[in-house]
């Protein structure tokens, strides 16, 4: 199997450093700040080692005199190992608050280009890494706790016999989509504990509250027919190469329903040859 091959790119505050150190936490030899010009001999000399099979590599607007050598580089990699490019952004409200919060410089502004302008002409160099991106996340709404676990919830590889790493994320959808999710379910439809005096402040992970989400006949019909199609789905998907998937499920808050309902689906779907994780976004 080709080796795994992670670019973490995107604009300078939106997170790189964080989710580099979490592939580096997960066992990828990494890299942060390499001209794109180095990455086919840095890859080859690195993979070499057979014990060597995830490598991590950082680029940012810092390499912007070699973004030019991008789409050589870039087929060169492709060709040779299992490559995924991950571009970062955030709302430039997000960015200008992050600067000001570690008082750390854009590497773009300078006497004439102030920090809003700066973020601007970023965009603008970094569009074609985004255009090559297998996946773009909007880090706006992400704690640097919760775009870690992201990141290695994409990346963590299946163990033992598994062939596919599968992520159940519940989520609040007032707190925004994941970009990440592959397969996307709204459970707003169900009795909402919320108004439940005594449940309000429990989660979707307690007892009590999963007995009332999971005892609904909506609830009954609603997992006979979801864990039905995953299971009809996943091994389509391995079939087909796919070792990565997640799958999300939203309710309002992502306090109640949606992690009742990811605890029980998680238990219905493990038939299958994969590694099955669970991560609540929002509790």
């Amino acid at each position: 199997m080709k080796p795994l091959i992670v670019i973490i790119t995107g604009l300078a505050g939106s997170g790189k450093t964080v989710a580099l150190r979490a592939l580096e936490d997960d066992g990828f030899f990494c890299v942060d700040n390499l001209p794109i010009t180095l990455m086919g001999p840095f890859t080859s000399v690195v993979t070499a080692d057979e014990h060597t099979r995830k490598v991590g590599i950082g680029i940012d607007v810092r390499e912007k005199k070699f973004l030019p050598e991008l789409d050589s580089a870039l087929s060169l990699l492709h060709e040779k190992y299992n490559l995924e490019i991950i571009f970062l952004e955030a709302d430039k409200d997000s960015l200008i608050r992050r600067f000001k919060e570690t008082r750390r410089p854009h590497p773009l502004v300078s006497e004439q280009i102030d920090l809003e302008k700066a973020i601007e002409i970023e965009k603008s160099m970094l569009s074609p890494l985004q255009r090559e991106a297998t996946r773009i996340i909007d880090t706006s709404a992400y704690t640097p706790h919760q775009l870690r676990y992201l990141i290695s919830s994409l990346f963590r590889m299946p163990e033992g016999t598994a062939v596919m790493a599968v992520t159940l994320l519940s989520f609040g959808h007032k707190f925004g989509i994941p970009q990440t999710v592959d397969i996307l379910f709204d459970v707003r439809f169900l009795p909402n504990p919320h108004f439940v005096t005594s449940l309000r402040d429990l989660k979707g992970t307690d007892a009590v509250v999963q007995g009332f989400v999971l005892k609904q006949p909506s609830t009954e019909e609603f997992m006979d027919k979801v864990s039905a199609l995953l299971n009809f789905l996943i091994p389509r998907y391995i079939e087909e190469g796919k070792r990565y998937l997640t799958i999300g499920f939203g309710c309002t808050g992502g306090q109640h329903r949606s992690p009742a309902i990811v605890e029980r689906i998680a238990g219905m779907i493990r038939d299958n040859p994969i590694d099955v994780s669970i991560v609540h976004r929002d509790i």
